[in-house]
């Protein structure tokens, strides 16, 4: 059998094909061309194993490309992929050669290749939330600006309902009120994207029996339930509750040894938009759960309030995993007994 490893870059991706002993056969740097890259595999079709794309930003097109030409294509999880620390000489060709290596011996950390239809509306939703973040900025800037020019402060919601009209009635200089429009002119732009964005995850995600079953979760609202359902995919991809709890990043990352810690795990390791979901979620349900609240001030009083908060995060990424696969809503007795 051959075993084919691609180093990917962002504008060419290297090459390596193996055999059972780990002898390279193949070794080449091409241009992110799908054809060039089909082309080169070609001759060795019959005998691939698999090929094995790093998860890199930009692993779609190749991914894709590559399974539609029929290949077997593993996405390697490049956060958990060591090599070893005495290499004298480490590039592309040798990082590709140890994806070959890994999956040969069957040691290859994996990423999760989601569905191409599912990824993409999978983007919208990390796209609003980049907006969001955009339009917070333009939000902060304005309060910040108000503050130094009136000495006053405005809420966010009010901030949120400024116009032109409105900048002007404040009477400030020409700089500073042109500076004022400008961010309001950017947060009202985009306000209108993120509307549009929402739109179209509500028109999928609500016709799903799993949404709705997750907002019956306390502390998860339509947002929170979207991004928990759309990052979540198929949940029986994982083997357990432990399993999903750890790739939402709500489990303990430490290295033990006799007892001692000798050093902390890969924080890294898992989806970062479901474990802000659930800490996110884990606040509201603090606020307005009151056996959530009792669970968080049991812990609160054991550590301290950061631990008690991804404590209430772990209970809520494993209920919603429960509520997913059984299809059954939440229980806030069973999550916070």
């Amino acid at each position: 059998m051959k075993y084919c490893g691609i180093d990917l870059h962002g504008n060419n991706s290297v090459v390596v094909i193996s055999d059972d002993t780990d002898h390279v056969l193949y070794s080449r740097r091409h241009r992110n061309d799908l054809a060039g890259i089909v082309q080169a595999l070609e001759p060795h079709r019959q005998e691939l194993k698999g090929v094995v794309v790093e998860s890199t930003f930009n692993w779609y097109w190749l991914v894709d490309g590559l399974r539609a030409a029929g290949h077997n294509v593993r996405l390697a999880n490049t956060v958990a992929i060591q090599q070893y620390d005495g290499l004298k000489h480490r590039g592309d060709e040798s990082d590709a050669r140890h994806l070959a290596h890994l999956l040969r011996l069957g040691l290859l950390p994996e990423g999760h290749i989601m569905p191409q239809a599912e990824r993409a509306i999978r983007d919208i939703a990390r796209k609003r939330m980049q907006l969001v973040q955009q339009r917070t900025s333009q939000i902060l800037s304005i309060e910040s600006s108000l503050s130094r020019h009136t000495g006053a402060r405005m809420s966010s919601n009010s901030i949120k309902l400024l116009d032109a009209e409105a900048v002007q009635k404040l009477a400030l200089d020409a700089m500073p009120t042109l500076g004022l429009n400008t961010h309001v002119a950017v947060m009202q732009t985009l306000q209108t994207q993120i509307d549009i964005l929402e739109k179209t995850l509500k028109q999928h995600c609500v016709a799903q029996p799993q949404y709705k079953l997750l907002k019956t979760t306390v502390g998860v609202g339509d947002v929170l339930a979207t991004i928990i359902l759309l990052e979540t995919g198929d949940v029986t991809r994982f083997a357990d509750v432990g399993n999903y709890a750890s790739y939402c990043r709500c489990v303990g990352s430490e290295h033990l040894s006799n007892g001692k810690k000798k050093g902390a795990g890969n924080t890294k390791n898992g989806n970062r938009y479901l474990a802000w979901a659930f800490v996110e979620a884990a606040n509201f349900a603090v606020r307005y759960s009151e056996p959530a609240r009792r669970f968080y001030q049991r812990k609160k009083a054991q550590r301290n309030s950061t631990v008690a908060i991804k404590a209430v995060a772990h209970k809520l990424a494993r209920a919603c995993y429960h509520i997913m696969k059984d299809n059954k809503p939440f229980s806030v007795d069973k999550c916070f007994a």
